[in-house]
Formats: structure tokens, C-alpha cells, sequence
């Protein structure tokens, strides 16, 4: 009964499982590896029903990472439940440390800047002629005066004597 049903499902299609549905409403599916009805061998393959069918919707971060990783088969077995929020809460509280820590550092750099530790970089835009409109000198050019060889480094002359 079970190869009369099994070659019934060929018949009509391929045979998906569901194997879960994520937060978002996500399902995902697997295609086990099958032959046709010309005897031609079809891969294993996973795919996901996303809920919102448009994909110029899509944004990163509709599928979870779990999933995203058994979708593209680097574990092998799909992640459960307890996986997802554990690995969710562990996110949270890693950008709770980070806000922790950025808060911390702009406060000791802010204590720094008042006792005096650190001083202000003075670069091209702290200059007093940044912005304003200086006319150059007239370039100097020797193009009617030069002469080939004439030309010789400063020290060069000593040299030779």
C-alpha cells in the first residue's frame, strides 16, 4: 500500500514534508531525494512558503538564521523552538552589552576631555584659512627661459669642483 501511495504522490507531484513554521509565520518543507516516472533521479531539496508571497517585500531578517542555515543545508536537522529563543535571547543581551559598553566609553571619554588627558587633533579643517578664499601668487614658469642641462641639484655644483 505504502509504494502504491508513494508512486500515486510521484505521479501527481513531488512529495513535501512539513517539517516546521518559524515565528513569522514562515513553513518550511523537505523534498527527499526521489525518482520520476522516467526513472530520473531528483535531488533533496528544502524550501520555505514564505508568508508574504512578494519578494520585493523580503527584508533581511524575515527567515531566522536557524532556519536560514537549514535551508541551506549547513546543519542538519531543523532547529526547534527552544533553539530560536535561546539563541534570540542571547542576541538581545549581547546588544545590551554593547549599548552598555558604548555608553561607558563615551562617558570616560567625556571625563577625559575634561581633565585635560586628551587634547583636540588639529587637522586641515581646525586651520584659520580652512573655508576661506585665498588668492594664490601668479605661478612662475620657465618654459621661455630653460635651457636642457642648464639644471643641476644644490649640492651638485660643489661636487664637481
Amino acid at each position: 500500500m505504502d509504494k502504491l501511495w508513494a508512486l500515486l504522490q510521484r505521479t501527481l507531484g513531488t512529495v513535501r514534508h512539513h517539517i516546521g513554521t518559524d515565528q513569522f509565520g514562515n513553513k518550511y518543507y523537505y523534498v527527499p531525494e526521489q525518482r520520476s516516472w522516467t526513472g530520473r533521479s531528483i535531488r533533496e531539496r528544502r524550501l520555505v512558503d514564505p508568508v508574504n508571497k512578494n519578494t520585493h517585500e523580503y527584508q533581511l531578517g524575515h527567515i531566522p538564521t536557524e532556519w536560514e542555515a537549514w535551508i541551506r543545508g549547513k546543519r542538519k536537522n531543523p532547529p526547534t523552538v527552544e533553539e530560536i529563543l535561546q539563541n534570540e535571547k542571547s542576541r538581545e543581551e549581547i546588544k545590551m552589552k554593547v549599548e552598555e559598553g558604548l555608553r561607558r566609553d563615551t562617558l570616560s571619554e567625556a571625563a577625559e576631555y575634561r581633565d585635560g588627558l586628551v587634547t583636540q587633533i588639529k587637522g586641515h579643517a581646525a586651520a584659520p584659512q580652512f573655508g576661506k578664499h585665498v588668492p594664490s601668487q601668479e605661478p612662475v614658469s620657465t618654459a621661455n627661459t630653460f635651457q636642457p642641462g642648464s639644471w643641476a641639484p644644490q649640492g651638485a655644483a660643489n661636487q664637481k669642483k
